[in-house]
């Protein structure tokens, strides 16, 4: 591991070197790619430094171990020996984790879309119900969240609503959170009383940016519509809202949160290119889930991954088996235990596959 490590310190005083020349100053694509991996690198080159000087000290009283003959003295260094033998294990642990290769989306921003699935008005309350959850989370978390587009359903809740999360590792933590969600309930219009199946679908990206993806105007439709829902005197009367379609490929976006139609063209042109971009990541994570199975993170959108369980009170995590009678709690945004156990489970299958030495 000290080897590893070694060379992961020549690397970060590579970076930090390239970060000063003016060349590379004068590429800011270059220059970006540079500065995250400088960051990256610092946070394992700290620990190396750490687990070096524990290795030294080990060292150094293995060696007094072995020449001194005062009894009490071999005591108090034996004493010290075993506590840093402890130390050494935790850290050796924790630096292997970080180790494993990190996906180089984790640390952008996220864009989450939820939509309301089978179950008509109840899917759209239940998908109402899991905006609220994400939106209690990313509080907790300190994040800031910035609604896209929001078309609302007939009795409450969402059809669908498109927001930005606006943090840095944030598509890290809810990139788990694609795929189906079920929820099973006695719904508010049900008068026998009866327990219903529902379904929501959640779909996260990473925000991409312009040195991630080149989107050419001469390539996308721009159309403009007048905004809906509440907003003031200017909804229904002003063509503020805006799509944008991507000829090549038909993905479509659109925003009519802003007044502006600037900032709406904005905001809708951000979603565009990480949706452009995402057909990028789906290709790689095909070609990756072909050479390896992983029970967390495959991209799969119609896979069923959680289900919540309001008669007996608990959410199941279906990929992990994972189980939490805690309800209230988690609709209220306590999912940061479920992130944990699935980075958890996604990590510890990258060690048993190999990935890490």
């Amino acid at each position: 591991m000290l080897q590893k490590l070694e060379f992961i310190k020549e690397r970060w005083q590579e970076v930090e070197r390239e970060l000063s020349s003016p060349d590379v100053m004068g590429d800011m694509k270059r220059y970006a790619q540079l500065n995250k991996e400088y960051k990256d690198l610092s946070r394992i080159v700290e620990e190396y430094h750490i687990y070096s000087n524990i290795v030294s000290n080990i060292e150094t009283n293995k060696s007094l171990l072995s020449t001194e003959k005062d009894d009490e003295m071999r005591e108090m260094i034996k004493i010290d020996l075993d506590e840093l033998l402890e130390q050494q294990e935790i850290i050796e642990n924790k630096i292997r984790l970080m180790l494993i290769p990190q996906d180089p989306e984790d640390s952008k921003h996220a864009i989450v879309e939820i939509r309301g699935g089978t179950g008509g008005d109840e899917a759209a309350l239940f998908a109402g119900d899991l905006y609220r959850m994400y939106t209690r989370y990313c509080e907790r978390r300190g994040w800031k969240m910035e609604v896209v587009d929001v078309t609302e359903g007939s009795a409450g809740g969402y059809k669908e609503v498109v927001f930005n999360v606006l943090a840095d590792d944030s598509y890290g933590q809810l990139k788990y959170e694609s795929g189906v969600h079920r929820v099973q309930r006695v719904p508010d219009t049900e008068t026998q009383g009866r327990v219903h199946t529902s379904a929501a679908s959640v779909v996260v990206l990473p925000e991409a940016d312009e040195f991630d993806v080149q989107i050419s105007m001469n390539d996308v439709r721009k159309d403009l519509f007048c905004s809906s829902g509440p907003g003031g005197q200017s909804v229904n009367t002003t063509y503020s809202a805006v799509r944008l379609t991507h000829l090549p490929t038909g993905i479509v976006a659109q925003c009519q949160d802003q007044k502006s139609q600037l900032k709406n063209f904005d905001k809708a042109f951000g979603v565009l290119r990480s949706r452009v971009y995402e057909l990028e990541l789906a290709k790689k994570l095909e070609e990756e889930s072909k050479k390896r199975k992983t029970m967390v993170a495959t991209g799969d959108r119609s896979a069923k991954v959680r289900t919540y369980n309001y008669p007996q009170g608990r959410v199941t995590e279906h990929r992990i088996g994972l189980t939490i009678y805690n309800l209230p709690n988690v609709m209220n945004g306590d999912i940061q235990e479920i992130i944990d156990q699935l980075q958890l489970a996604e990590n510890a299958e990258k060690m048993k596959e190999g990935t890490v030495a």
